[in-house]
């Protein structure tokens, strides 16, 4: 298998890797910012989703409604709208709460990744940047423009702000598999494996960068293997089709186009990491 060619930049999935709801089993995912549990809340800050409740759309709406420059009553009405799978709506509320508080680092960082998880990319990239110090820059955004900078083709300044974030959050998970991911991009599939694996072996690794190392191995031809890794997070069923779909793919003419062009319709969501910016 040649692994020389660089693989064309897919659009990325909403929240989660290698789901039967998807039109393609394999695609692949950058998680902004860092690692995040499985469900799509947990992949909002989880401090401020526990702080919003269950149902509390209308609670917050309420509050909000009352007074829009309430700094937490809209990143509480948007963290739940978000939970809520009502971006559109999220980015609208975070909009305004930027223009009220316009340095204010945690609605700029809120309304980047609402952007990034709406498709805004280049828009989310510059509040991304606006949001960043540079005096003292958080490696959660770091990593959240280095995703954002993949995504948009520009791989060698994504893979320096990787480094700078790990030179300040070293060996953290989500980091390392958004590197490892970016090796990918371009073809790079041996960079790509060792930096997963990297990723992997630590505890804040979840199931998105054990399905990531499966691709990145799967990409190389080593199926069985592939699939072990898938197994440990997907029935096997599931894990089975996943191997099955990426082999087909492979064995056909063109596979990185169709691969693209079965996830083309997927929204790459903002993972934001606990407790965190």
């Amino acid at each position: 298998m040649r692994t020389s060619a660089p693989l064309p930049s897919p659009h990325f999935p909403k929240a989660r890797l290698l789901r039967s709801a998807m039109a393609a089993p394999f695609v692949l995912a950058i998680l902004l910012a860092g690692c995040s549990s499985t469900t799509q809340k947990a992949s909002l800050d989880a401090t401020r989703t526990a702080s919003i409740g269950a149902g509390s759309i209308d609670a917050w709406q309420q509050r909000y409604s009352r007074n829009p420059q309430d700094r937490e009553a809209a990143l509480n009405f948007a963290t739940a709208l978000r939970a809520a799978d009502r971006t559109d709506q999220a980015v609208a509320v975070l909009q305004r709460a930027a223009i009220y508080h316009p340095n204010d680092r945690e609605v700029l960082a809120a309304y980047g990744k609402a952007l990034a998880a709406n498709g805004q990319l280049a828009l989310a990239l510059d509040v991304v940047r606006r949001a960043q110090t540079p005096d003292k820059p958080d490696w959660k955004l770091l990593s959240t423009e280095a995703a954002l900078r993949d995504q948009l083709g520009d791989h060698a300044t994504a893979r320096s702000l990787y480094q700078q974030a790990l030179a300040i959050q070293p060996n953290d998970a989500g980091v390392l598999s958004n590197l490892g991911m970016s090796y990918l991009l371009t073809g790079e599939l041996k960079d790509a494996e060792a930096t997963l694996r990297r990723a992997e072996a630590l505890p804040g690794a979840d199931d998105r960068v054990r399905q990531n190392l499966a691709l990145a191995v799967g990409l190389q031809g080593r199926f069985n293997e592939a699939q072990k890794i898938a197994s440990a997070d997907l029935p096997p069923d599931q894990a089975a089709a996943n191997i099955a779909y990426l082999k087909s793919m492979l064995a056909q003419q063109d596979n990185w186009q169709k691969l693209k062009a079965a996830d083309s319709s997927s929204k790459m969501a903002a993972n934001i990491p606990e407790g965190g910016v």
